[in-house]
Order: C-alpha cells, then sequence, then structure tokens
C-alpha cells in the first residue's frame, strides 16, 4: 500500500490520516445557504520564493499579507498547488487546485481554496513557473513580486466548512474557505505542472456529518 492511503501508518503523529473525523478535501454538495460575512482580504504585492518541496510547487511569502473572517486575523504563510483539484464541487472536479495556507495569532490555521479551471492564462501561476528552482528542496527567491489578490476571482463568494490538512499529519481544526467561483489557466500552465506533478490530490474524505455552509 503506498500513497495517501498509506499515511497513517507512516508515523504515529500522522495517525489522523487514517482515523481523523474531520479530513480534506471533501466533495463539497449541500451547501446551507446563508448571509455569510465577506472574508477580508487584506493582501497587498510581496517578494516571493518558490520551491519545489517534492510533493507540490509551494510560494512562500514574507509577513504582510492577511485575512479576517470570523473575528480572526490569520497571516497567509504560503501558498501551493495540486493536481487535479483536491476540492470537488458537487462531484466536478477541476484542472487544479490552489491552497493560501494562513496561520492566526494562536496557531489556527486558516486555508483559502482556489479552482482553477480551464481558459485564458494566469499571470501570477505564470511568475511562479517563471522562478521555478532547477533543483527540488532549494529554495528560490523570485526576481520580482507577486499580489496573491490576483489569484482570486473577482466574486468573493464561499464554501465553508472545519477540516484538516490535506497532507500529512493532516491536523484538524482547521479553517477552510473554498472560493465557489474558479480562476482560469491555459493548458501549457497545467501541462507544465503535470510534467512536475501528474496527480498530487489527495482522495476526497468523508463528510461524516459536518456542516456545509455558503454565502449567497
Amino acid at each position: 500500500m503506498a500513497g495517501p492511503a498509506a499515511w497513517g501508518a507512516l508515523r504515529p503523529e500522522f495517525n489522523l490520516c487514517a482515523n481523523g473525523q474531520r479530513q480534506s478535501p471533501i466533495d463539497i454538495r449541500g451547501g446551507l445557504a446563508v448571509d455569510l460575512e465577506p472574508v477580508h482580504f487584506d493582501y497587498r504585492p510581496s517578494t516571493f520564493a518558490v520551491i519545489d518541496n517534492g510533493h507540490t510547487v509551494q510560494v512562500n511569502l514574507p509577513p504582510g499579507n492577511a485575512i479576517e473572517v470570523g473575528g480572526r486575523r490569520y497571516e497567509l504563510q504560503q501558498f501551493h498547488f495540486h493536481r487535479p483539484s483536491e476540492e470537488r464541487i458537487d462531484g466536478r472536479q477541476f484542472e487544479m487546485s490552489l491552497h493560501l495556507v494562513h496561520k492566526d495569532a494562536d496557531g489556527r490555521l486558516a486555508v483559502v481554496g482556489v479552482l482553477l479551471g480551464r481558459g485564458p492564462a494566469h499571470p501570477v501561476v505564470q511568475a511562479v513557473w517563471n522562478n521555478l528552482p532547477l533543483e527540488r528542496h532549494e529554495e528560490a527567491p523570485a526576481r520580482g513580486p507577486l499580489d496573491p489578490t490576483l489569484l482570486l476571482p473577482e466574486d468573493r463568494r464561499y464554501y465553508t466548512y472545519m477540516g484538516s490538512l490535506t497532507t500529512p499529519p493532516c491536523s484538524e481544526g482547521v479553517l477552510w474557505v473554498v472560493m465557489r467561483t474558479p480562476v482560469t489557466v491555459t493548458a501549457e500552465q497545467v501541462e507544465l505542472f503535470s510534467r512536475l506533478y501528474p496527480m498530487n490530490a489527495r482522495p476526497a474524505q468523508s463528510i461524516a456529518g459536518r456542516r456545509i455552509l455558503q454565502s449567497r
């Protein structure tokens, strides 16, 4: 047995990957439509660095970008990519997804998920690809800045639920905010990532009675 199904047996601290009750990703279905507060995105152009960490391409950012949701402020740590999308919406899987990982002052995590569908080129995704390091596990500082705001769709309505990290240790208690509207990437942009990671998405996990809310 290999891959995500084996994670829980690799180390004791990965136990939640096998036995957790609030795991991510999920197939988002039947969200309860309510008047959710808008997520406040306090993003600005930032320097960035790119690392191929052996299971995805990750972009590390300095302090200064954050979201505010539920009365808490979470600082953006990094974002990274999955192919195909880890999230499904009513069973539909997209070309890719990206996860913006945030942490608050108490160490709580909030992840903003953005779906990537086929369409016009994405300038920020291209900027990341243009700064790929030559070697795995070596962080390459980028030549110019990047604006994380441009990673978000114009329509900021979202789904939200409580889940986990989608890689070991699969820690739970993670607030998920999944944007309802995808952004687009070209076939060429997807193909470039596919040559590095043809499949790095964890399978959908059981919803296990969790509540999913969606903003109207």
